[in-house]
């Protein structure tokens, strides 16, 4: 999955976790983008079978979906937590964790992740 991807995919289990209902138009607010875009990446997550959408446009993480969102959020709470611990400041820190999380390899996360507890 590219990057974008994987931006969409972490956006709707963000948001899953603090609404009941996730729509395209509430991650095309959250995100900053167009309608159209997120439609676009939104087809691309049901085409991949990462999410279900049901006649209402409610979006739904699907088990591959969840686990695969649930990984890329955990790399971005756990790079903010290193980079703060670090000396940087919280924005700072999720921007840059925002931007490693998607290249960083499993083998390099699981250390990262020994050391920080």
């Amino acid at each position: 999955m590219h990057e974008s991807g994987e931006m969409y995919l972490e956006t709707v289990y963000v948001l899953s976790q603090k609404k009941a209902a996730v729509r395209s138009v509430d991650v095309a607010v959250e995100m900053g983008f167009s309608k159209p875009s997120v439609s676009r990446g939104i087809g691309l997550l049901k085409k991949g079978e990462f999410i279900t959408v049901d006649d209402n446009g409610y979006i739904t993480l699907t088990k591959t979906g969840l686990a695969y969102a649930k990984k890329i959020y955990e790399r971005h709470t756990v790079l903010t937590a290193l980079l703060v611990r670090f000396g940087v400041d919280e924005k700072t820190a999720a921007e840059d964790a925002c931007r490693i999380e998607h290249v960083i390899s499993d083998a390099s996360m699981d250390a990262i992740k020994k050391q920080m507890n």
